[in-house]
């Protein structure tokens, strides 16, 4: 895209990635077709840990891929949101099977919310060089991701221990360490807890999308480290949630992109009644309706990426939006791509609804699309 756009403040926005971006983006498109074929993403969601090791350690240490965002003073590479972006728009492609949105876009994001340099310092240079993998365990409903009501208690102190459970924890159980919302005499405070800690139960939380590994974690007892101040967790959690719904909609405008390729592809060589199915004009219909679905959400995340590190005052509205329109898209996108595959489409064996796992997964991951809508409706004072 190389459209431009004017904000609020005066400021233009281009949407043309600059060359070393562009490039950046080649060099992760190629490892991941390297790395995650159909192939390997089909036998890695079949296993309990949901990722290679090997190919992890190679995304940290031959690209910095796990130190994109980590300042250079804590080891990272210290880019922007933008270039984080790509990164999940070609991980949304490949469907990579890898703790790499628990670690980067939750974990990393959360712990430099809290401003605890010490911390920062400690973890987050083994964040960058592949050691540790972070998981945030922080809401207890079973039929929502509010973090209203924190169960999970702290004895309070910097080194203390705690007790509680935590569902639908992305990546938790492969994860080295938790980073955990508990109660305290002072409020919610955000706690690192050691992930092979003996007194921590990991259970394995069926889900419908396999390519994206969900636990329950049981803490009893656990030792943990206070992180930041005592009553600063839900205000840690909610400016890291921001930034991590701009990555999950990067994310979701990867798949919707590679959902579009194959139903082009698929309409082009798929023939009935003597020629391909792409000449009617209810195929020619749904794959434009896709394109123009598909567009605009790369404009939603790609505004709202530009505006983590440029307009920081516009990120709730932004981020808001490009949930709920990047969500409805991707879904919308997979859903069509079934039905213009037609017959083969419906078989689960079929990639198609690999995607479509994902996309619903997305859809609702941290909350439905109307969900957000009400909430930008509040922040611009509808």
């Amino acid at each position: 895209m190389v459209s431009k756009v004017l904000v609020g403040t005066g400021a233009e926005v281009n949407f043309a990635f600059n060359e070393e971006q562009e490039e950046f983006r080649r060099s992760v498109r190629r490892f991941l077709q390297d790395k995650s074929p159909v192939s390997e993403v089909r036998r890695l969601m079949e296993t309990d840990e949901g990722f290679d090791p090997g190919v992890w350690n190679q995304m940290a240490n031959q690209l910095g891929l796990t130190g994109v965002t980590i300042p250079e003073k804590f080891g990272g590479l210290g880019y922007g949101q933008v270039e984080l972006g790509i990164v999940f728009e070609e991980m949304g492609r490949a469907l990579l099977c890898a703790p790499y949105f628990s670690t980067v876009a939750l974990g990393v994001n959360l712990m430099l919310e809290s401003g605890d340099e010490a911390a920062c310092s400690t973890y987050l240079p083994l964040v960058a060089s592949g050691e540790v993998r972070l998981a945030v365990a922080a809401n207890e409903s079973l039929s929502d991701w509010s973090i209203d009501e924190i169960v999970t208690m702290s004895k309070g102190g910097v080194e203390t221990t705690i007790s509680g459970s935590k569902p639908y924890v992305v990546d938790g159980l492969t994860a080295t360490h938790i980073l955990v919302l508990a109660s305290n005499p002072e409020g919610a405070g955000l706690y690192i807890v050691d992930g092979s800690d003996p007194s921590l139960r990991k259970t394995l939380q069926p889900s419908l999308d396999q390519t994206r590994k969900l636990a329950v974690l049981t803490f009893d007892s656990t030792p943990a480290r206070l992180i930041g101040s005592a009553s600063g967790g839900s205000s840690y959690y909610e400016g890291m949630l921001a930034k991590a719904l701009v990555s999950l909609a990067s994310e979701q405008v990867g798949g919707a992109q590679r959902i579009l390729e194959m139903a082009v592809e698929y309409a082009k060589t798929r023939n009935q009644f003597g020629r391909p199915i792409g000449s009617f004009q209810a195929i020619k219909h749904k794959c434009a309706d896709m394109l123009v679905d598909v567009e605009s959400a790369k404009s939603a995340a790609y505004y709202a990426s530009w505006v983590v590190n440029n307009d920081p005052a516009e990120l709730p509205t932004a981020a808001y939006l490009a949930k709920a329109f990047c969500s409805e898209a991707y879904f919308s996108a997979a859903a069509e791509n079934i039905q213009i595959h037609g017959g083969i489409g419906f078989t689960w064996e079929h990639d198609a609804h690999l995607y479509f796992k994902r996309a619903k997964s997305s859809e609702i991951m941290f909350g439905s699309p109307a969900f957000y809508r009400e909430k930008l409706a509040q922040a611009i004072g509808i």
